[in-house]
């Protein structure tokens, strides 16, 4: 009788987490998919029916008039201009909106409510990023090279008191994590909710797209016309999204070296074929045989 036996195959750790990534693109797709087109054809089936009503009730007014009136509001609101309310808005380019905006602009948020309009701004901003983006990282690496060094420190003074090492590591990250969620994710959205009107659910929505440097622009600080703004409450909310960027790239550094850790205890063969490759890939070719 024959006899099979099961070969083991080597799946490479580049592979793997290639198509880990994919996997994972594909299944986001899927779910914004299903979560939003059916909402998207309601409000687009909404907006057609509200210009029905609106040619019905201004009989002055054809289609075409209409639609170059709704080209002004969609020019308007490109060049970041908010088309509700009057000429007496807030400007978007005052220090404290210009220091926002270069806040948005080296962090490499972008989010796409606000861009230069003129040649000279476009062509400045590009030399501004180029120059900026750099010294942004810099800045970011140092400064969680500085909250690394804090947070040793407070391992060293719970070990002198609690002298378990591994039990006051895990309550020394717990701790910065608490602090820094509290400090970062929990406050901040709640005074934007207060300020802004929004929900905390919404503020909490705008904090996060906006430190994982998503920056959508549906929401962002200081754009309702209708409210009065402190002059520093930009300038403010722009500082709070470089120290928070800090503390949350060095928490998924964390959660990175987690994932390796764990992965690399549960399948050992994965960490050392990846420890192979990196060694292989450094080695210089050897020229001398052809």
């Amino acid at each position: 009788m024959a006899r099979f036996q099961l070969v083991p195959i080597k799946v490479s750790w580049t592979v793997l987490l290639t198509l880990a990534h994919f996997t994972y693109l594909l299944f986001g797709a899927t779910i914004f998919q299903m979560l939003e087109r059916e909402a998207e054809s309601n409000n687009r089936n909404h907006f057609q029916l509200e210009k029905l009503h609106f040619l019905a009730n201004y009989t002055c007014l054809d289609g075409s008039a209409l639609e170059k009136f709704v080209q002004v509001i969609l020019d308007a609101w490109e060049n970041g201009v908010n088309p509700s309310g009057n000429s007496t808005n807030p400007s978007n380019w005052d220090f404290c909106s210009s220091f926002f905006f270069a806040g948005t602009v080296v962090t490499t948020i972008g989010y796409g409510n606000l861009s230069p309009s003129t040649v000279s701004g476009q062509v400045f901003c590009v030399f501004y990023a180029l120059c900026g983006i750099p010294l942004n990282l810099a800045f970011l690496k140092q400064l969680g090279k500085c909250l690394t060094i804090y947070l040793g420190r407070l391992e060293k003074g719970m070990v002198s008191v609690f002298p378990k090492k591994q039990i006051i590591e895990a309550l020394a990250v717990s701790l910065f994590f608490i602090t820094g969620s509290l400090l970062f994710l929990v406050i901040p959205p709640l005074l934007f909710s207060y300020v802004e009107g929004w929900t905390f659910g919404e503020g909490f929505y705008f904090a996060f797209i906006t430190l994982s440097t998503i920056g959508f622009g549906d929401y962002v600080v200081g754009t309702d016309p209708g409210k009065e703004y402190i002059s520093l409450y930009r300038s403010l909310a722009g500082i709070w999204i470089i120290f928070a960027l800090a503390w949350l790239a060095l928490i998924l550094n964390m959660a990175g070296r987690i994932m390796e850790l764990l992965i690399g205890l549960t399948h050992p063969g994965f960490k050392k074929q990846e420890v192979e490759e990196d060694v292989s890939s450094s080695e210089p070719e050897d020229t001398s045989k052809i």
